[in-house]
């Protein structure tokens, strides 16, 4: 039997942590800049997701398959030097599966105000202050989790993945609004 070490009252291995922060964090990220820059172009809603979903899904699996490439390799590595570390060894197919959920699950944050725009009339008319917001507190979430793999204070892993995504954010709008004009 696996021993599990117990965080925020469920059962989690530990050693699948850093794929889950590393995930949602790039799904987080790269999907809202996806949207900061559509929305920077002046694209519209359908564009937006669409490039969004392709994004969210696409980058997702190409995350997956190099992480369990990257850890199939590692473990490969370490079997052909006879290293006495195989019962710490990563599951390859475990550490894709955590990152591709968790790159979904962050990734999907940015795209839901775009979703629900139809339900209402202020998520409509505010679909992107709706997106950096939860995109936010995404950031300040996944970054305060960081601190379980850091040994760093949350407050100070929130932040500084707040202000990263939001630098990647700022670069893909800006991106977009130069660009907009590109599109016909």
């Amino acid at each position: 039997m696996k021993k599990r070490k117990k965080f925020l009252g469920k059962s989690v291995e530990r050693k699948y942590l850093f794929e889950f922060v590393y995930g949602s964090i790039d799904g987080t990220i790269t999907t809202f800049a996806v949207v900061a820059g559509a929305v920077g172009a002046s694209l519209n809603s359908a564009i937006i997701l669409i490039l969004g979903f392709a994004n969210l899904f696409a980058d997702g699996f190409s995350m997956a398959v190099s992480n369990y490439l990257s850890t199939k390799s590692q473990v490969e590595l370490n079997l052909s030097h006879n290293h006495k570390h195989h019962h710490r060894e990563k599951n390859p197919r475990k550490t894709a599966l955590a990152t591709f959920v968790a790159f979904v699950i962050g990734g999907a944050i940015p795209l839901l105000p775009f979703l629900l725009a139809s339900q209402s009339p202020l998520i409509n008319s505010n679909k992107f202050l709706f997106a950096s917001v939860l995109t936010a507190l995404a950031f300040l979430c996944i970054g305060s989790f960081r601190s379980h793999i850091t040994n760093k204070h949350p407050a100070r892993t929130a932040i500084e993945t707040f202000v990263i995504g939001g630098i990647a954010a700022a670069i893909a709008f800006l991106v977009g609004y130069l660009l907009r004009g590109l599109v016909a």
